[in-house]
């Protein structure tokens, strides 16, 4: 009987429901220093000097470290293809560019005189105006970068050119609205929101012999190992990166952030190991934000419901230093017109820099942005026809006869069947019904109004070329190790790895050890991003237990003096025979003490052909207090098809995760500066965090439609619930007062923006 497709328990959870997890704040490391660093308390200003006197006398401080004692080059601009004269500083260097930035790194005996000192470091500013809006930025009236002229990181499709072919027609707008009868447009703004996961950022270097270790929080360690070196100047074999227990990351720990790799700096000027953690104010406003797009929308069609043509204009804040964010406007446009057969399409964005932290990927990182636009289109252009939302979704779907399909902007969709997916979510909520309590609550002129939001999405997953790198050994002792490129910070890849390698070899998965995030153990990987990691990595674990099977049976049918062919392995006893003659066998044990030292092994790198395309539908039933505006989530259902699922269990998890991060980005969270740049929302007190009592048990529809693109068939789970999720709540938002003339609600939609809403429309005026 096949475990693959069971609800096999987490492996992990033991641990981390009893003794707990280890993280990198947890290690021990005799000898080590403590780095605290002093920061930024303007969002944009001149240096004139920095006093690091009275901080260097302080009780137990060792150094004092500002941009003027450090060797290294500055760091190159984050964002692929982005303007080259916008390099950061490891430490704030003549000029500071947003709240929080490291302005000096101050090392002591213990942390807390560390944090004293600290606060002992005077910086002379002198002021400069602050750039906070994007829209502002682009007008380069204030620059961050004078050197550079500009405060535009990238446009696209420029930055595309030579990447993404073909799709020349989807980035020209000549007419393509001519042929419609009705035209939609209005400005969304997808907010900046915080990542905020459990564990903040922590890093700790120690060199030995002149080889560093470096304890990361990071979702790539081989990434992390090389940038390291390159920062170093050292060779990547000079350098250990291990990753241990990693609470959480969303996205934004994909790679090493300044203050974690100026460590290894310090350690090496010093001669002492030394550690770092942050704390959730400074996470607050260091840790890379996510989202942060101005959008402008345009949709047209017939009144019949037909989409004939759609524009998206995006205008994507970088934040002070270009990063990763910086490009995810590739994704946006990759994923432009969704699940829906749109003929003509225009894209343009523009990056910019603002004096606000810099934007790096968070949970979807350009997919959700895409997905938003759209799906609050397809409602505004619903509205405007006096149309079911429902019937204009289905009425422009891409038929699952049609796959692969290629859309305007030159995507190719692996697979897909959205309507059935539509019909599934739409059946399952009794969509009927709530029209009819929607109909109902209306006409009572009742103070709680009942929203239907829809969003119907595809996602791309595995959108970046690589490889995975995935090992499987059998030990004499008949136990089996696991080596895995990609990192888990709670995916659940040590069950998930162990599910396919027992599948294979019949090893219970109990006896199955997954190992990962040493640099040192594993020899090479990518990561965990982009909902790569089954496809790549589960891929290639699963490949090499299948070789690791093919060995085995070899050496059974050397040592039982039988052809290879008719051997076979009994999965259930453990144990390779002849075929007909189970009597006489040999067990993984045997097979592996006769392999000689290292046991039976088998280690490969999968390279997907393409990335994969999971899809799927979301309603959401708002109830909107028209007096007080408070909203309240009473059903969220959910279709999320990720092709073959491996573990049901698992996937929900991250379903669940996913539809909850959503909902907070569509009712609650709001990263806020003020127009000087001083951030408003620095700490859990001030940023609103979903929890339980925010959210109705989720309802979720299994669906599968394998992908032909991996031979497991699996696509990634771990973004679709957000992408999914937010669209879906604001339509139900707005489609909750659509009756009163309320057109679009912004996100976060607060009760103070919804009761804004209702009030404006009531005096008149056009929300």
């Amino acid at each position: 009987m096949s475990i693959l497709g069971n609800r096999v328990l987490r492996k992990e959870d033991p641990k981390f429901l009893t003794v707990g997890g280890s993280y990198v704040d947890d290690l021990p490391l005799e000898g080590a220093v403590h780095v605290v660093y002093a920061r930024s308390t303007m969002a944009h200003a001149r240096i004139g000097g920095v006093d690091k006197s009275e901080a260097e006398a302080a009780p137990g401080v060792l150094a004092v470290y500002t941009a003027a004692d450090i060797d290294l080059a500055p760091i190159p601009n984050g964002a692929p293809f982005g303007n080259p004269a916008m390099t950061r500083p490891w430490l704030a260097d003549g000029v500071v560019r947003y709240v929080g930035e490291p302005v000096a790194a101050v090392v002591a005996q213990t942390r807390a005189q560390a944090v004293d000192a600290a606060e002992m470091v005077i910086v002379d500013y002198d002021p400069l105006p602050a750039v906070v809006d994007p829209e502002a930025a682009l007008r380069d009236e204030t620059l961050l970068f004078p050197e550079a002229g500009t405060n535009l990181v990238m446009t696209f499709p420029d930055a595309l050119a030579g990447i993404m072919l073909p799709a020349e027609a989807a980035d020209q707008d000549e007419g393509i609205f001519d042929d419609c009868e009705v035209v939609v447009a209005r400005r969304i703004v997808n907010q900046r929101v915080a990542p905020c996961p459990l564990e903040v950022r922590a890093g700790a270097a120690s060199w030995t012999e002149g080889r560093l270790t470096q304890w990361a929080t990071t979702q790539a360690p081989h990434g992390v190992r090389d940038t390291l070196a390159q920062s170093l100047g050292v060779d990547p074999t000079a350098v250990r990166v291990v990753s241990p227990d990693v609470g959480g990351g969303f996205g934004a720990k994909i790679g090493a952030y300044p203050e974690e790799l100026f460590l290894a700096w310090i350690s090496r000027a010093l001669g002492r190991p030394t550690r770092w953690v942050e704390t959730r104010s400074e996470s607050m406003t260091n840790l890379g934000h996510g989202r942060a797009q101005v959008q402008d929308v345009r949709i047209g069609g017939t009144r019949d419901g037909r989409i004939l043509a759609y524009r998206l204009d995006v205008i994507q804040d970088s934040g002070a230093y270009p990063a990763i964010g910086a490009f995810l406007p590739m994704f946006t446009r990759t994923m432009l017109t969704g699940v829906y057969d749109v003929p003509k399409v225009y894209f343009k964005a523009r990056s910019v820099a603002t004096n606000t932290t810099p934007t790096v990927a968070y949970r979807g990182a350009g997919r959700p942005e895409a997905t938003a636009a759209i799906e609050r289109a397809i409602d505004l252009f619903a509205a405007e026809i006096g149309m079911d939302p429902a019937d204009v979704r289905r009425r422009n779907l891409v038929g699952k006869d049609r796959f692969p399909f290629t859309t305007p902007t030159g995507t190719v969709y692996d697979v897909g069947d959205y309507e059935r997916a539509l019909d599934l979510v739409l059946e399952a909520a009794d969509y009927k019904s709530l029209r009819k309590e929607q109909a109902r609550r209306r006409q009572s002129g009742d103070a709680s109004q009942l929203g239907i939001g829809l969003s119907v999405y595809v996602e791309i997953t595995n959108g970046l070329p690589g490889s995975e790198f995935g090992s499987v050994q059998v030990r004499p002792d008949g136990k089996v190790t696991v080596r895995t490129g990609t990192s888990p910070h709670g995916q659940g890849h040590v069950t998930s790895w162990a599910m396919l390698v027992s599948e294979q070899l019949g090893v219970a998965v109990d006896d199955i050890e997954v190992v990962h995030g040493d640099t040192d153990v594993v020899p090479r990987g990518v990561g965990t991003y982009g909902s790569r990691s089954l496809q790549t990595g589960g891929v290639a674990v699963n490949q090499a237990a299948g070789q690791v099977v093919e060995k085995a049976r070899q050496l059974a049918a050397d040592l039982l003096e039988a052809s290879p062919d008719d051997v076979v392995l009994d999965k259930a006893g453990g144990r390779f025979h002849v075929a007909g003659t189970p009597a006489v066998g040999r067990t993984w044990s045997e097979l592996a003490q006769a392999a000689g030292e290292g046991g039976l092994s088998a280690e490969t790198d999968f390279t997907a052909p393409g990335p994969t395309f999971p899809f799927g539908a979301h309603v959401v039933v708002a109830e909107v207090d028209t007096e007080t505006g408070r909203v309240r989530i009473s059903r969220v259902v959910a279709v999320d098809d990720a092709g073959r699922i491996l573990n049901p269990l698992l996937a929900e998890g991250q379903i669940h995760g996913g539809i909850a991060q959503g909902v907070a980005q569509a009712l609650m969270e709001e990263v806020v500066y003020d127009e000087d740049g001083n951030p408003v929302t620095s700490n859990l007190a001030d940023y609103e965090f979903v929890s339980a009592a925010e959210l109705p048990a989720f309802e979720t529809i299994h669906m599968e439609t394998p992908t032909p693109l991996n031979e497991l068939g699996a696509k990634g789970i771990g973004e679709s619930g957000t992408i999914g999720s937010t669209p879906a709540v604001q339509n139900a938002v707005v489609d909750a007062l659509a009756h009163l003339g309320v057109r679009h609600v912004p996100m976060p939609a607060t009760p103070e923006r919804v009761w804004r809403a209702i009030a404006e429309s009531r005096a008149g005026g056009n929300s």
